[in-house]
This record gives C-alpha cells, structure tokens and sequence, in this order.
C-alpha cells in the first residue's frame, strides 16, 4: 500500500472512531437525562413539600411574566404623570404674579390703586409695583415714576405695540434696543413685563443723562427731542406720578379714567422718526386750537352778564310804566 493509500485509510479510520464516539456519548447523555428526569419525578413525587415548593415556585414565576406589562405601564403612567406635574409647576413658575397681600403696605396700595383704575387684575401688578419699587431703588430713580410712565404709554398692557414699533409696557423700541435684550435672551423679552420694565427703565436713564433733567428726558423718552414740544407727553407722566406718590403716602385718591395712552409711545432716544414729529405736532396744534377756542367761550361768557343786567333793567322799566 502506497503511503497516500495509507494516510486516507488512518484519516478514515479516524473520523469512523470520532463518530462512534460522539454517537456513544449522545446516546449516554440522553440517556443520563432521561434518569435525572426520572430521578427528580420520583422525587417529587415521594417528597409533597418539595413539590408545593416547586409549584410555588413556577406560580410565581408565571405571575411575574403576567405582571410585567402592567408594571411597565404603570411606570409609563406615573412618567407622563410626573411629566404633566413638571409642566404644571412650570406654568406656576411662567406667571408674572403674586399675592398683593404679601407686599409692604405702601405698594399694596398702589397694586390695588392702579389696578382699580386700568382694570387689570392686581396680581400681576402685584409684581410689577415690586419690580419697580426694587429698580427704582438700584437706579436712584422713583419708583412711582417707573409706574407713571407704564400708565401712560401702555395702560398696563404688556402686549401693546404701536404704530412705530415701540413694543410692551413701556414701550420700548425693539428693533432699537435689541442689544439691551440680550442678556436676558433676545428680543422677544420685549414682552416679558419684568424684562420691558427692566430695559425701559435703562433707557429712561439714558434720556435723562442725555438732556440734563427730568422733565427733558421724558422729552427724549417719547421722541420730542427735537421738537419745539412734546404734545403734553411730560404733563401727563408728572401727574400721573404725583397721584400715584400721594396712594402710596396713604393718602385717599379716588381713581379717575385711565390716563390715555400716549400718541406716538416710542422711546426718545430710540429715534427720531418723522411719524414722531408729526404726531407732537398734530398735539401741538390740537392744544392751540382748543386754547382758542376756550378764549372765545371766555369773551362770549364775560359779553353775556353785561347783556343781562341791560335786558333786566329795560323790562324793570317797562314795568313801572305800565303801573
């Protein structure tokens, strides 16, 4: 036999072994299984205890596997719960209010005061009186005059927006002023009511750096700087500022109309439009026009009494002659 020959031979020879002991140990095995099975049957069998056991055992296996998809579900709905309380809480956290109550007697006054004349609802102005009271203190500026101006240009509205853009409570011109809102994320803080305050507030200082005065940075303010008047724009703030300074002092000041809001409420400084000119002007000649008018009601008044004395004393006349 050829070596070649030889080699297969043991190769097959080999494999034929392999196999037969592969058959042998798969038939041992099942065979080892088949009386372990046996073994643990008789087991259970002879042994009540450890079959409950066992049976306890599978039971509560079986009621795991059932009771998995509800517990998920469960966690589910305790998850979307928790999510809707988070939510909620958030709303809480959004809403620019707080209980007037709470406030130093002064301010509650003014909350009350203010919301009683604009008709808004004195929560949030419960707010907004603090906030202001607060800045005013850190600017050096009056608080009551913070709130003046708010009365004035928006009504406490702090969606407003008018004709030129000034945007919120305080009318602050955005397109403007967008670096002042930055900080606080961009520019539609502007409707934020604490952020519009807070930013008008930096530009009232501006106005007011800029003129020299008060009454020349409510000018500036609502874009009269360079008009020869600002259509009463400063009258109305100093007023409004001094009833709402007398409520805070404790003294009694029934609430009028509201203040209308001004005209043309852009900021001074913001720009200098001609829709800004041509709205102070148009006050301008309105005033002019009412002042003349309010002289010639005052001649016809002062001709009337002289008139009537004439007519009594001619009737008195007629009188005695007729006796």
């Amino acid at each position: 036999m050829t070596a070649p020959a030889q080699v297969d031979a043991g190769v097959r020879s080999l494999s034929a072994t392999i196999s037969r002991g592969l058959m042998t140990m798969a038939h041992n095995s099942f065979a080892l299984i088949g009386l372990v099975v046996a073994f643990c049957a008789l087991t259970l069998v002879s042994r009540d205890d450890l079959r409950h056991a066992g049976e306890a055992q599978l039971r509560s296996w079986l009621q795991a596997r059932t009771q998995a998809p509800a517990a998920d579900a469960a966690i589910a709905d305790a998850d979307v719960s928790a999510a809707d309380d988070a939510a909620m809480m958030a709303a809480v956290d959004r809403a620019t209010a707080s209980n007037p109550q709470q406030l130093p007697r002064n301010q509650a006054n003014v909350a009350y005061w203010l919301a009683k004349k604009y008709r808004v609802a004195p929560e949030p102005l419960a707010v907004l009186v603090s906030e202001a009271y607060q800045v005013g203190k850190d600017t050096k500026l009056d608080p009551t005059l913070i709130l003046a101006i708010m009365a004035v240009e928006s009504s406490f509205n702090p969606f407003a927006q008018s004709s030129v853009g000034a945007q919120g409570l305080m009318q602050v011109m955005t397109k403007i002023h967008t670096d002042k809102y930055e900080h606080f994320g961009g520019h539609f803080a502007a409707f934020d009511p604490v952020t519009n305050l807070r930013v008008g507030v930096k530009v009232l200082q501006e106005c007011i750096e800029r003129a020299g005065s008060l009454e020349g940075g409510l000018k500036y303010y609502v874009g009269a700087a360079n008009l020869p008047t600002d259509g009463g724009y400063a009258a109305k703030v100093m007023a409004e500022h001094f009833r709402i300074k007398q409520v805070a002092e404790g003294r009694s000041n029934t609430p009028k109309a509201p203040v209308a809001p001004a005209a043309k409420p852009s900021l001074s400084a913001q720009a200098d439009m001609p829709a800004a000119a041509a709205t102070v002007a148009d006050k301008a000649k309105a005033a002019s026009n009412s002042a003349a008018a309010a002289a010639a009601e005052t001649v016809a008044l002062a001709d009337k009494p002289a008139a009537l004395p004439a007519a009594a004393k001619a009737e008195a006349t007629a009188v005695a002659m007729g006796s």
